[in-house]
């Protein structure tokens, strides 16, 4: 198999680029089931698809297996995550050479989140702090990786300042980043002062927004308050009234995505990321709702 086009080359075709992520699953009964969902979703023909990774343990490990079944067995173009926690820079290395080996392309490169139960990151010994770093660190090992990075339109949790937030993000793109993938929102307007403020910064790579349909109100709340976005209160009402019954939160969740992405659109973004927890059905309804 050839290795994988750059995702940065989808961004001058002249149209949205779609993309999905899936997370690994913890046992071969969640492989199944996740190699069910791709089957389903493979009729929308993603431009591509990302794998996270896992903050420890045999995640890390199933994050490989599920990017070379998507690539594969389905012949996405798959971009896995790497995080920092808990990698030497010589491990991060040896993992950079063996992902391009395999014939992938393209890396999102986080810093990740601190392992369970810590509240701070702190870096192993001879780790690096910074996803910043982690760019460097693969642009240095293989200069064709195409790497993507996190942008917060509503400021990371851990950043002083939206100023300082917007700094490291600079900071990573001028390390060698070539897109950015925002983390999800629920109002559009939020976005757009995002990337205003990115320009404005000089940063000038493709901003993709992520955007992840409501299946459930605990969850979006529990994700919410993770990642430090909003609910707006018109959807929060929404949701509190249909909390009960599963389906009508879906189809809430779904729709308030739909006018979304139309609206993200017809503002010229560069396509959509779409999270959907390894669940087929909301992103089935969003492109018949978009084919439309």
């Amino acid at each position: 198999m050839p290795p994988d086009r750059p995702i940065a080359s989808l961004f001058s075709a002249h149209r949205p680029a779609r993309s999905l992520e899936f997370f690994p699953p913890k046992d071969d009964a969640g492989v199944e089931a996740l190699r069910a969902t791709a089957t389903a979703l493979r009729s929308i023909r993603p431009d591509f698809v990302s794998v996270t990774y896992g903050a420890g343990g045999t995640t890390r490990d199933r994050t490989a297996q599920v990017s070379t079944l998507l690539r594969g067995e389905f012949g996405f173009t798959v971009m896995p995550h790497l995080t920092c926690v808990g990698h030497p820079r010589p491990e991060l290395e040896a993992m950079a050479d063996r992902i391009h080996a395999a014939g992938f392309r393209n890396i999102m490169a986080l810093r990740g989140d601190p392992p369970k139960g810590e509240t701070s990151f702190t870096p192993c010994a001879d780790g690096l702090r910074y996803a910043g770093d982690l760019v460097a660190l693969l642009k240095a090992r293989h200069p064709d990786f195409c790497l993507g990075v996190g942008g917060y339109p509503e400021k990371h949790p851990e950043a002083p300042s939206p100023a300082a937030d917007l700094d490291h993000l600079r900071r990573k793109v001028d390390a060698g980043a070539d897109f950015i993938t925002t983390q999800l929102f629920f109002d559009n307007a939020v976005y757009y002062r995002f990337v205003e403020s990115c320009r404005k910064a000089g940063i000038t790579v493709p901003i993709v927004p992520g955007i992840m349909p409501v299946l459930s109100l605990k969850q979006i709340q529990r994700f919410t308050t993770l990642c430090g976005a909003t609910l707006p209160a018109a959807l929060l009402r929404r949701l509190e009234v249909a909390a009960e019954n599963p389906d009508v939160v879906e189809i809430i969740g779904v729709d308030w995505a739909l006018d979304q992405i139309r609206d993200l659109l017809a503002y010229g973004a560069p396509g959509y990321h779409l999270y959907i927890m390894n669940r087929a059905k909301s992103a089935l309804a969003l492109a018949a709702g978009l084919a439309a």
